[in-house]
Parts: structure tokens; C-alpha cells; sequence
């Protein structure tokens, strides 16, 4: 295993040491939408389909119970991802310092990667996801977080998870490479420093970075 340095922080080449590839799940059919435009985030895609209020504020303010399917005369059909495993009164009491509201924009504003294997397919066997068809990017580490580094975050909890219990979280708990108490989590093991990748905004050229493309669906 690679030295950790003990401040805090974390650097490309000792992140993809311990996490060699990253993992994106989407929707099953979005690898055409992907290879089009890229990987966009909520906010991302809101823009793009030229999605204005009142509409826009539903989707990007509050928990999503279902997918939101958008159809653009110029860039066709999109699925937006429902957010079932976050339960609003189970996040109101988890935020420290922000509202539920606040809490859902930072989130729909990032693209979001597991950092194993294992993570993914824990995700993948959530009872919403279990014995559906996924498209799953598997993308070089080392390369995204060189080129990405200074729009990455790194989360200790799943950001968008309230079962089956809520920890604390706040608008500092996804927070950049550079300040990532990396060394300190990696104490409990390596299943536990980094539980989420997330990328700002957007990653419009992550064909760049990908290994491969699957379809994967666990029963």
C-alpha cells in the first residue's frame, strides 16, 4: 500500500493507487445521450434542455420521488434518476447548516462516481435498483482526478442516502482533494475513506476516461 502523506489531503497519484477506477451508473438508456454530450449533472442537463422554472426549481430543490423524463426537440429524451433512498424528514434533521432545498442544488450540481467495485454493487443491490438493467462507466482514476482535481470532491457517506439511518452532513462534507482528511479515514480502511467522487457540474469529455461500458443488473 502506498504512503499517505499525514496532512491532510490527497494527491491524484496516491488516490488511484488505493482506487484505480471509478464507477458511474446511469440509466440504461443514456449511453447515447453520454457519448453526445458527455456526463452532465442534474443542473448540467437542466440547462442544456433549456428547463426553466417552475419546473426547473421542482426538480433541482427537492427530493425527486420518481425519474423525470425530459424530451428536447434538438437533443431528445433524457432521464433524470429519481432520489427515493433520501427521505426528507430524515434529511431535514441530518443537515447541520443548510436546508433541505440547499442540500438537493449541491447535489444535482455534481456528477457522482463510486470509488470500488464493491460500493457500486452495494448501490446496484439497494432494493430500488435491484433487478433493473444499468449502464455502468468504468473510468481510469488516475486520469479523470489529474485533469479534474480542482472540481472533485470526496465524501465520507453517501450524500444521497438516509436509510436505513441519516449521519450528519452539511455543505462541508464533500470537500476537495486538497482537504480531504484522507490519511485520518484511511486508518478505518480502505472501504471507508472515500464512500463518494463527485465531479462539479459536469465531465463533458469522459469518453476520455473510460475502460469500459457494461450493462450490469443485479437480482
Amino acid at each position: 500500500m502506498p504512503s499517505v502523506e499525514t496532512s491532510r489531503g490527497v494527491t491524484p497519484q496516491a488516490f488511484s493507487q488505493l482506487y484505480p477506477n471509478l464507477y458511474h451508473m446511469a440509466h440504461e438508456n443514456a449511453w447515447a445521450s453520454i457519448q453526445r454530450h458527455g456526463l452532465l449533472s442534474t443542473s448540467s442537463i437542466l440547462n442544456l434542455w433549456q428547463i426553466t422554472a417552475p419546473d426547473r426549481v421542482a426538480i433541482e430543490t427537492a427530493v425527486r420521488r420518481s425519474e423525470v423524463e425530459l424530451d428536447h426537440p434538438k437533443y431528445g429524451k433524457i432521464v433524470i434518476r429519481d432520489q427515493k433512498p433520501m427521505h426528507e424528514r430524515k434529511l431535514l434533521k441530518a443537515l447541520t447548516d443548510c436546508t433541505p432545498q440547499e442540500w438537493c442544488r449541491l447535489l444535482n450540481r455534481k456528477v457522482f462516481f463510486w470509488p470500488s467495485g464493491e460500493r457500486l454493487r452495494r448501490h446496484m443491490s439497494a432494493r430500488e435498483n435491484r433487478d433493473k438493467k444499468h449502464l455502468v462507466l468504468t473510468v481510469d482514476s488516475y486520469r479523470l482526478t489529474t485533469v479534474y482535481e480542482k472540481k472533485i470532491t470526496l465524501c465520507a457517506m453517501n450524500s444521497g442516502n438516509t436509510i436505513p439511518f441519516a449521519h450528519k452532513r452539511g455543505i462541508h462534507s464533500l470537500m476537495p482533494m486538497y482537504d480531504y482528511p484522507f490519511a485520518e479515514r484511511l486508518a478505518r480502511g480502505l472501504y471507508y475513506t472515500v464512500v463518494e467522487v463527485a465531479v462539479d457540474f459536469a465531465v463533458p469529455d469522459i469518453l476520455d476516461f473510460v475502460t469500459s461500458v457494461d450493462y450490469m443488473r443485479i437480482k
